[in-house]
C-alpha cells in the first residue's frame, strides 16, 4: 500500500471511531434526559377495588382413593385395524 492509500484508509477509520463517539454520547445524554423527566402518575382518591372473586364452599364429594381402569386386559382391535379371518 502507498502512503497516499494508508493516509485515507486512517482518515476513514478516524472518521468512523468519532462518529462512534459523537452517537454514543447522544445516547447517553438521551438517556439521562429521560431519567430526570418528571413522570405523571395518575392519582385518585375515588378509585376502588371492585369485587373480583367470590368465595363458595365446595361441594361434598366423597374422596377418591384409588383410580380403576373400566376395563382390564387387553383391549380388542377396531373391525378395520384386525387382520383377515382365518380359514
Amino acid at each position: 500500500m502507498d502512503s497516499h492509500t494508508r493516509n485515507n484508509v486512517k482518515l476513514l477509520t478516524a472518521v468512523i471511531g468519532g462518529g462512534g463517539v459523537i452517537v454514543a454520547g447522544a445516547m447517553s445524554m438521551t438517556v439521562i434526559q429521560e431519567k430526570a423527566s418528571t413522570v405523571t402518575v395518575a392519582k385518585s382518591t375515588t378509585m376502588t377495588g371492585g369485587a373480583t372473586s367470590t368465595e363458595t364452599t365446595p361441594a361434598t364429594v366423597e374422596a377418591t382413593t384409588m383410580a380403576k381402569p373400566a376395563m382390564r386386559g387387553p383391549a380388542a382391535l377396531p373391525v378395520e385395524e384386525q387382520g383377515p379371518a382365518a380359514p
